[in-house]
């Protein structure tokens, strides 16, 4: 799979957190697996105009979090065990999301109503 990430660089959100929370979301959708490879650093750098340096230390934290591996030779790939959530609670997120859509919520709100729901 290839990978799609984005970074807004006019957010108040760091872009080395956006990266992270980004891969974090794939590899919880299903959508990268264990022993699926990431971009190198340098490729992904350039491809969202980025510094090394962000994209670095957004694997470095996933890396610390046990969600990816690097090694020399293999480059950074999707830790063992790192599956996501089944598909029954995959299905209950995108109707969540397709209700809060059609209810006229942004992404912002349908976060923050997620989060509030982990609070209650």
């Amino acid at each position: 799979m290839s990978l799609v990430v984005e970074v807004d660089l006019s957010s108040s959100v760091p872009p080395y957190e956006q990266i992270r929370l980004q891969v974090l979301a794939h590899v919880s959708a299903g959508r990268l697996r264990s022993g699926d490879r990431l971009p190198t650093i340098r490729a992904l750098a350039t491809d969202l105009g980025v510094a090394a340096g962000t994209v670095a230390r957004a694997f470095s934290e996933l890396e610390s979090a046990g969600v990816v591996v690097t090694r020399r030779r293999t480059g950074t790939t999707v830790a063992d065990g790192t599956a996501g959530p089944d598909a029954d609670v995959r299905d209950a997120a995108r109707h969540f999301v397709d209700a809060a859509r059609a209810a006229g919520l942004g992404d912002d709100e349908v976060l923050d109503a997620v989060r509030g729901a982990l609070l209650g």
